[in-house]
This record gives structure tokens, sequence and C-alpha cells, in this order.
């Protein structure tokens, strides 16, 4: 067995036991991107081998839709969300597939338009908190009503940024001193009580996921190389499940929103249609 495989074999053993030290559901963050689509995996593979009996907490895979998606990538992961539901009820395992969208108010185009909001900018970017943090957080409260707690599973690497890396660090540090043990696999929430935090990837490298996405088939019948086709040409970001202000812009992303004002050129689209969707000139154009 190579060095990878026995790195991923302990990763599901890990990922196995973190699942069996409680009774809290998780909550994993699925944008479509490379990396939440490797922690799902991951997941996936580690929790199909448990004995029947033993799966008994419930896995939510949790994507958030602004509404203002790239079309190529909106498709994509309503596809995906509709083989994670059907592929684990056929094979009796605990996750189901939730899009959360922002309120009717808080949409980009009504605040925009209809409440004379600027756009986005680097100073003022309210649409993070308005149509990403507010929609999963009111997924997350909803299940942690009544004190009930539950973890969040992301895609988040060291590998990402430096500030990442920084705010991964960090987090881990105050999470030891507020429970005094050393080593501990999850971390409070930074900002929602009985929510807590487990990054199973977060010692990947870029090449680690791509690695393991393109040696391991997509367990729910998706084909990984497809997504490594989507990210050709362009910058290998993508935009996490943002579940607060810590967590990195999409940027220049592959995976964010066709309107966005933060960037001045966007990249990610002038890809896609140089690769043959040519059918996106006119949002291009729009921008």
């Amino acid at each position: 067995m190579s060095d990878f495989n026995q790195k991923i074999e302990k990763l599901y053993d890990e990922v196995r036991q973190v699942y069996l030290e409680d009774s809290y559901p998780w909550v994993i963050g699925f944008s479509g991107g490379k990396d939440s689509t490797a922690t799902l995996q991951l997941i996936w593979y580690a929790i199909r081998d448990l004995p029947k009996e033993k799966r008994l907490k419930k896995i939510y895979v949790l994507s958030s839709d602004t509404l203002v998606e790239t079309p190529v990538v909106v498709d994509h992961i309503i596809n995906s969300l509709d083989s994670i539901d059907r592929v684990s009820r056929e094979k009796g395992l605990p996750f189901s597939s939730h899009k959360v969208e922002p309120e009717k108010d808080d949409t980009f185009w009504i605040n925009l338009i209809g409440k004379g909001y600027p756009a986005p900018s680097q100073r003022f970017r309210w649409c993070t908190d308005r149509l990403k943090i507010q929609p999963a957080n009111k997924f997350i409260l909803d299940r942690t009503s009544g004190g009930q707690q539950v973890i969040m599973v992301l895609g988040a690497r060291k590998d990402e940024s430096a500030s990442r890396a920084q705010v991964i660090k960090n987090s881990k540090e105050n999470a030891q001193k507020q429970s005094g043990i050393k080593g501990s696999l999850i971390r409070p929430h930074t900002s929602l009580a009985n929510a807590y935090v487990y990054t199973p990837i977060e010692n990947f490298s870029t090449k680690d996921v791509w690695e393991y996405l393109l040696a391991w088939p997509s367990p729910w019948g998706d084909t990984n190389r497809d997504l490594a086709a989507m990210y050709k040409s362009a910058q290998d970001g993508e935009c996490p499940l943002v579940i607060d202000k810590s967590t990195p812009s999409c940027g220049n992303s592959r995976f964010g929103c066709w309107v966005c004002t933060v960037v001045s050129v966007d990249r990610s689209m002038e890809a896609m249609i140089d690769n043959g969707e040519e059918w996106l000139m006119p949002l291009l154009d729009f921008r």
C-alpha cells in the first residue's frame, strides 16, 4: 500500500472515531468544489464501512444557493445533491442533502435594485452575510434548538492560504484553552452556540485533494474527472460554505456568484466561455 493510501485509510479511521464519539448529528458543507467534494467523499467512504447498527447519526449535506451562482455550477450542485439522496437511500446510509437560500428580502437583486444598496465591494461586502452566512446559520440553529448540539464538517485546508492556516491554528488553540484538552479533533464554532467544527482534510495539499478525487471514484455516482474539467484553465479556488466572517471570500474562484463586483474581472466565467460555454456570453456582457 502506498504512503498516500495509508494516509487515506488513517483518515477513514479518524472519521469513524469522531463519528462514534457522541450522538451529535453532522452537517457537511458542500459547495460542489474540489475541497468540499473530497471532504464529503472521505466521510461517505468511512461511514459506509461501519456496521449498519452504528450508522445512527444523521449526516446533513448542506449546500448554499445565493440565487446568483454561475448556472454551470448550479446544475452541477443540483445533480450532485439528487444523486447523494438517491444513492444514500439505496444503500441505507444516513446522508441527506439540503439546499438553503437567502430570505426574499435579503436576495441580491432586491438589495441592489429594490433597496438601492451599492454594489458589494471590499469595504462594504454586504452580500456575504445576507446571501451565505444567514441561510446556513439558520439551518444549523434550527438543529441546535433546545440545546441539541451539532458538528459542522468543513473542507477548510491550511494549504489554501497563510491566513486560512492561521484561522485554523487560532481556533484550535482557543478550543484547547476552553476545554483544557490538547489534540481534540473538533473545536467550538466561533459564533454559534452548541455547534462544533471538524476539518478532516485540513492538512491536505491541493495535490492531495486531486490525487484523492481522481484515484477514488465518487461513491454517489458523479464523475470526478468532470469536476477536474470544470477547474481547467481557471483559478484553482472555490467558494466554500460560509458560516462566519473568518471564512475566505470567493474572489476569483470557479465556484462563486456571476454578479460578483468584489473583483474587477470574472476570469472563471471567461474560462468557461473559452472552454465552450458560449451561452454564458450574455451574463458576462451584462456584468
